[in-house]
């Protein structure tokens, strides 16, 4: 063996290639999908217990947790391929940002005109949300 396959292969055992965008992209899409079909189940399901879902006195549409949930799950996707570009530490500030996002997203939920139970589920679909996408994500950026 030559010493330039030896340093190559150390170099290739040493340093992580960077997931590509295509990867980070798909892998998001995968996640919005099943975070977007977890919290219409979870919305269905608390219904059917017998939580309310109005806020306000006007029902939320079941539908409409799918298409809120996918719609900030590709926001987020939209902050990942960010800080996948101009991030030091992609997958660390990644996590952070989106943490910070979860727990701001429960200030609508406290303050909306409904009550406790409809709160606690509605904070509860982001907190799932948040446990499928943000892992999934950040398995895809670098640290």
């Amino acid at each position: 063996m030559s010493a330039t396959y030896n340093t190559a292969l150390a170099t290739a055992a040493t340093t992580t290639a960077a997931p590509s965008a295509g990867s980070l992209l798909r892998g998001g899409a995968v996640a919005t999908v099943l975070a977007a079909a977890a919290t219409t189940v979870l919305a269905a399901v608390g219904r059917t217990a017998g939580i309310s879902i109005a806020v306000s006195g006007v029902p939320i549409p079941i539908a409409g947790f799918a298409v809120t949930t996918a719609i900030f799950a590709v926001l987020g996707l939209l902050i990942a391929l960010v800080l996948r570009r101009f991030a030091g530490s992609p997958r660390t500030a990644w996590i952070r940002t989106t943490v910070a996002l979860t727990v701001l997203s429960w200030v609508p939920d406290v303050l909306a005109d409904a009550g406790t139970s409809t709160k606690a589920l509605l904070m509860v679909t982001h907190l799932v949300a948040a446990a499928i996408v943000i892992p999934a994500v950040a398995r895809r950026l670098r640290p």
